[in-house]
């Protein structure tokens, strides 16, 4: 199995378990060996006080793409430490698209980036998280 191929079997394996990106209506557009891209579109019950996307669902987004673009390998990983960076607000029927890569991976800690863009290509948040990874495998051995 190639390095891409071992990414979307993990990918797929991980995606029929995760219901909280299926709920929000995300989609796992591509995965290959430390990279994800997923996206999602701006709903009403995802608005908040001012009109604009609560920042905890761009958050959602970021993480998600996050965690399938480092758990490409086969080995159970999760988030050490993440954060965000808003740089423009998202709107109602946005559609949001995270690109997640990434930049160093060493022993059990990975380091990775994700570029939260909507349908026009603006930059709506730079995200970073951490990686640290744990006991087990996605797919059987």
């Amino acid at each position: 199995m190639t390095p891409d191929e071992l990414a979307k079997a993990c990918a797929h394996r991980m995606w029929t378990q995760d219901t909280a990106s299926q709920n929000l209506g995300m989609a796992l557009e591509q995965v290959e060996a430390g990279r994800a891209t997923m996206s999602m579109t701006v709903t009403k019950a995802m608005t908040n006080g001012h009109g604009i996307c609560h920042g905890g669902y761009i958050f959602t987004l970021a993480d998600s793409a996050f965690a399938f673009a480092c758990n490409t390998y086969n080995q159970v990983t999760v988030a050490q430490h993440c954060d965000v960076t808003f740089l423009a607000p998202a709107h109602l029927d946005d559609r949001l698209t995270a690109e997640a890569r990434e930049r160093n991976r060493r022993g059990r800690s990975g380091l990775y980036d994700v570029t939260v863009s909507n349908q026009a290509g603006d930059v709506i948040a730079e995200f970073r998280g951490n990686s640290r990874t744990t006991k087990g495998s996605i797919l059987p051995e």
